[in-house]
């Protein structure tokens, strides 16, 4: 499987910068070049490198600038090489060690040699990178700071923390008509959305318990309206159980219920375990909201006063008067939270926030995952069957791609959303039309973004960038070029040949036939003659592979043309 990583070459001699791009080409490896580190650091402000290959006389010449390198880097776990020769292999490289370099490469280089060093950082660096998702999937990434700086992390007090319970209604008794693996299975399907649910909107997943799923708002992030996006997601799982046990009615099968509680009020955060470590809030929030979880009826949402108060400006709700806590005693007044007020709500069901809502919660303007879904089962449900080439499989390799290169090109997140909404709608125009398909591809994208709180600025932009992908338009802006080196990523893959018969066959469908020799050189009249990558990403890393399939072509022309 190819891994996608940025190395960036500090380096100013021209000959050395030439000697390792071509060593290093392919493979995944995205060479970046720069002649000084003064060069590097804006470099460093929009993309992520991995590995540095850096001129050893430029840490010499310039520590303190090597250190700003260092500290603006977004990875902190990257692997800097120093670039030497025969003749600094003393004081100078056992400085550049103690600057933080890991090994050295000498100069004039041994290719295999250079090449084995990266692999082996390049492993590393994507080990830590998996060990690090595990970690931020275990523990918040601000827990994890603190320990990274302190070695420890101290309880922390919460005043206002939010906490979520949900269940599922007559477990115990649905668990003993099934089989334990199915069981598993259905408990994993169900906690695997609502954990997409709940980072949707910035909630912290503290822990599952047999078929109790417990989560946090306004604990461990740093953002406004902790309640409100508490009750967002609240609102999205009741709304994901609901269409699930619709599906089970209509099918006559069985469905799960669920009842949802939330609460607000002081908590303590902190790590228990001496070898392994949880992460857990403390306090009687906590019993609260599970009481309010456990007094709520099946399909409801049940809310305690204080989050009443903190959400009754957007959102409605029934009052049920008050609750008897349970062991604790006393009572608090809880309602049933029902749906948003008509000005905060995407639709009229009252699900999902509007763009003004969203940033008032200072979540991303637009609901890009609802309008994912909504494409995609569109995409699905009404493209013709005989489009065997621009299918959805087609649309999510282009979308995949488009992710890679916008994390190798340093966009920001709502530039990553704009790319990969225009690489979903980019064929739906065959929805309707099989050739000019870009400009209803591009209509359909104006007609149904508004809905999912996209502005008229984002959508405008989107439509460039579909319309940026006629044969007889040129990209001009940096996510039409990305659109552009996406959409025609196969070009430089392994896996080309399997994807061109089945544009041959689509093809074929659509009246354009060839022979077998025709469509070889169909073929290398587009690779050869007409198309080029646009972005340097695109170049570095499919380039090599695409010429690979021209030679490949050309080898397959002259044995077709020698046998017949």
């Amino acid at each position: 499987m190819e891994r996608f990583i940025n190395i960036l070459i500090i380096e100013p001699d021209p000959v050395i910068q030439k000697g390792l791009k071509e060593i290093l080409a392919g493979g995944g490896n995205n060479v970046l070049i720069v002649n000084s580190l003064k060069e590097a650091i804006p470099l460093l402000e929009k993309r992520e490198i991995g590995i540095f290959l850096v001129d050893i006389n430029q840490i010499s010449d310039d520590a303190a600038q090597f250190q700003m390198i260092r500290d603006n880097s977004i990875f902190k776990n990257n692997y800097i090489i120093l670039i030497t020769n025969e003749d600094q292999q003393g004081l100078q490289l056992v400085r550049g060690i103690n600057e933080g370099a890991v090994d050295h490469i000498v100069y004039p280089f041994s290719p295999n040699l250079v090449r084995s060093k990266i692999e082996v950082f390049k492993s590393m660096f994507f080990k830590d990178q998996r060990i690090g998702q595990l970690l931020t999937n275990i523990f918040p990434e601000t827990i994890l700071d603190e320990l990274g700086n302190n070695s420890k992390f101290s309880p922390k007090r919460v005043d206002n923390g939010v906490v979520l319970f949900t269940d599922f209604v007559d477990f115990s008794l649905k668990a003993k008509k099934q089989k334990p693996l199915r069981l598993l299975q259905r408990l994993e399907k169900y906690f695997t959305r609502f954990d997409e649910i709940i980072t949707k909107y910035n909630l912290e997943k503290i822990k599952t318990m047999g078929d109790a799923y417990m989560a946090l708002s306004g604990v461990t992030e740093n953002k406004p309206k902790s309640a409100v996006r508490a009750c967002l997601a609240a609102l999205e799982i009741r709304e994901f159980m609901m269409k699930e046990r619709d599906l089970a009615r209509a099918m006559n099968r069985e469905y799960w219920d669920i009842r949802i509680g939330l609460h607000m009020g002081p908590l303590v955060a902190g790590i228990i375990g001496s070898s392994k470590f949880s992460f857990d809030v403390w306090g009687d929030t906590v019993n609260v909201a599970s009481r309010a979880e456990a007094a709520s009826k099946k399909g409801h949402i049940t809310i305690t006063s204080s989050i009443q108060d903190q959400v009754s400006k957007y959102m409605e709700s029934t009052p049920r008067g008050p609750i008897e806590i349970h062991k604790r005693g006393g009572s608090i007044d809880m309602f049933y939270l029902e749906k948003l007020h008509p000005q905060y709500s995407l639709r009229e069901e009252g699900i999902f926030a509007n763009s003004l809502l969203r940033s008032i919660c200072d979540l991303p303007s637009m609901d890009f995952h609802q309008m994912r879904k909504h494409i995609l089962n569109r995409l699905k449900s009404l493209l013709p069957e005989d489009i065997t080439y621009h299918d959805l499989p087609h649309t999510l390799n282009v979308e995949k791609a488009a992710i890679r290169y916008a994390k190798l090109e340093g966009l920001n997140k709502e530039e990553t959303y704009l790319i990969r909404t225009s690489a979903l709608f980019h064929d739906a125009g065959f929805i309707q039309q099989y050739k000019d398909n870009e400009e209803y591809g591009a209509n359909i994208a104006s007609a149904t973004l508004p809905s999912f709180g996209y502005t008229d600025f984002q959508i405008s932009i989107i439509r460039k960038v579909i319309m940026s992908t006629r044969h007889d338009i040129e990209p001009e802006t940096q996510l039409e070029k990305i659109m552009c080196d996406a959409d025609h990523d196969y070009l430089g893959r392994p896996d080309y040949h399997d994807i061109a018969k089945k544009l041959r066959k689509e093809m074929d469908d659509y009246g354009s036939t060839f022979t077998d020799l025709e469509w070889i050189d169909f073929q290398l009249e587009y690779l050869d003659k007409h198309h080029i990558f646009y972005t340097e990403s695109a170049n570095n890393i499919r380039l090599q592979g695409k010429n690979a399939r021209i030679n490949e072509l050309r080898e397959r022309r002259i044995k077709l043309i020698s046998t017949t």
